[in-house]
């Protein structure tokens, strides 16, 4: 996400930039992974950069006032010593317009950061719950699952081979021997030496399939068998197409409000924030629900949702203020990571969210991660978001799959969310209304399958005549099979809280908190 920023913002050849968002991103997942999976909605799901910010973002693109202009140097400038003046003089250019950019992107986040906190806290998405079912959901949120395969594409295209077997690797190992074991030896005073049985491959099969495309990549890059050239499509399959980054981050930096100026505003930046808003919320409710069937606890009931759906937007206001151009929500990729490896704990996901703070701050270190080769990448986002968007189908259990009311409005929803954009994209001039702004609104609404399939799916399936067990949305505490879960409704409970406080009328009144006074 930051790299689809800093070419939003006309910094792609700007490593300082570059530098400090991804600082910025870094910063902003880890404090949110920690206080979503702690105070949030209390499940083990990452918090990182809202993959419905990536189609708004791309669409906001489109639009004159975003478009990045060539900078070059004239003829005027190269009089000075070998160009040095011309070029500082493009450079400090383009980094005004880069900070104009932020500003404006910045403050539409911070509005919409505000509203997204407030559907949260005044336990609206709750009310929304009650007409967002699986039939809304899986459509808007496959859609945006599919949108990242155009990712995908350009990071794995660097090497296909690479890719393939950075894809095939973790198949192997999590899919394949599943429920095999690995040997270990291991030692204690009582036993002595002995072997012990793990499945260590399943656990760590995604950092094990970045070891084997990462090392594929340098045996590749030292015999010569990919291009130095920067213009050749393997050239960043290497692995030292991108190791100067090491050397030009600083070792400490520590990301700050306002660090790239004044927040400004921007209608058609709001306009795209707020939509990504509603997205995310959609996005969150699914993904709960997922990460919840992965942890295989019951789903999260309305009060955690609130919380989750709360401190998300809590924490895309000051991404709003730091200048990350993205919110922090739920990451729906790291749930299929998380189906992969079996690892469920709410503390080592604590522990993950300190680990992204520290790089944050010792960039160095998060530099050497930046230097993974592209393939490596586009082959881990195959296998983690492959599985990300089964889960999301997986909701589909839950409705009446041989109603044609069903059947037609899903399909109906993805095939309109996918022939909307491409229609938009093919034809943006046809949009004339008489004003620009407006025109730019209608664009980037139609081109966001995700937005357009939800929207569709929502409609219909509240305006068609159907059951509520037919469309997925009577799912209640007693309905569902208590021996399908390893934990209770007990893990969305503050266990330690003082009873004063759960007897008090503001913690009975918030929607963010249980009513139940006997947890």
């Amino acid at each position: 996400m930051s790299v689809v920023v800093a070419e939003l913002v006309c910094a792609r050849d700007d490593d300082e930039i570059k530098t400090k968002i991804l600082s910025t991103t870094m910063l902003m997942s880890g404090i949110s992974t920690f206080l979503v999976s702690t105070f949030g909605v209390r499940i083990p799901i990452y918090q990182g950069p809202a993959l419905t910010y990536l189609i708004p973002l791309l669409a906001m693109s489109t639009l004159k006032e975003f478009n990045c202009p060539n900078y070059g140097v004239s003829s005027d400038s190269l009089s000075s010593v070998n160009g040095t003046v011309g070029d500082a003089v493009s450079l400090n250019e383009t980094r005004e317009l880069t900070y104009s950019k932020i500003q404006a992107i910045s403050g539409g986040l911070m509005a919409a950061g505000v509203i997204h906190l407030l559907i949260g806290f005044t336990g609206l998405v709750g009310v929304f719950a009650r007409y967002i079912g699986p039939i809304t959901i899986v459509p808007t949120i496959t859609l945006v699952g599919l949108s990242i395969y155009t990712v995908a594409v350009k990071f794995s295209e660097k090497h296909w081979g690479v890719a393939a077997i950075t894809t095939g690797t973790g198949l192997i190992l999590a899919l394949y021997l599943n429920g095999k074991k690995t040997p270990l030896p291991g030692y204690n005073k009582k036993r002595g030496f002995y072997i012990k049985w793990y499945p260590l491959h399943t656990v760590f099969a995604i950092l094990f399939s970045i070891m084997a495309g990462w090392t594929l990549s340098a045996i590749l890059t030292v015999s010569g068998s990919m291009s130095d050239d920067r213009n050749h499509i393997h050239y960043y399959a290497r692995t030292d197409s991108r190791n100067d980054i090491i050397f030009k981050s600083p070792w400490f930096y520590i990301a700050y409000p306002g660090q790239f100026g004044m927040m400004g505003f921007s209608v058609a930046a709001f306009i795209s924030c707020l939509v990504a808003t509603f997205m995310s919320v959609i996005d969150s409710i699914g993904d709960y629900n997922a990460a919840a069937r992965v942890c295989l606890v019951p789903p999260p009931p309305s009060h955690a949702v609130n919380r989750g759906i709360f401190l998300e937007g809590v924490m895309s206001f000051f991404a709003g203020t730091t200048g990350a151009c993205h919110a922090t929500v739920s990451y729906g990729g790291n749930i299929g990571a998380v189906g992969i490896t079996k690892v469920a704990s709410r503390r080592v996901f604590q522990v993950m969210a300190f680990m992204y703070i520290i790089f944050s701050v010792v960039l160095k270190i998060s530099a050497v991660f930046i230097t993974i080769p592209y393939p490596v990448l586009g082959g881990c986002m195959i296998l983690s978001f492959g599985i990300f968007i089964g889960l999301i189908l997986s909701n589909l259990q839950f409705i009446d799959l041989n109603s044609t009311r069903n059947l037609a409005i899903v399909g109906i929803a993805i095939l309109l969310g996918l022939m909307l954009p491409y229609w938009a994209e093919k034809n943006q001039d046809v949009i004339k209304t008489g004003n620009a702004h407006i025109d730019n609104i209608f664009l980037m609404l139609i081109s966001n399958g995700g937005f357009v399939g939800g929207f569709i799916a929502f409609f219909l399936d509240n305006t068609v005549p159907g059951t509520l067990k037919d469309r997925g949305l009577d799912i209640s505490e007693e309905s569902l099979d208590e021996d399908l879960y390893e934990e209770g409704y007990e893990v969305y409970e503050f266990q330690n809280m003082p009873r004063f406080i759960k007897e008090s009328r503001i913690y009975q009144f918030l929607p963010i908190f249980s009513k139940k006074k006997n947890l």
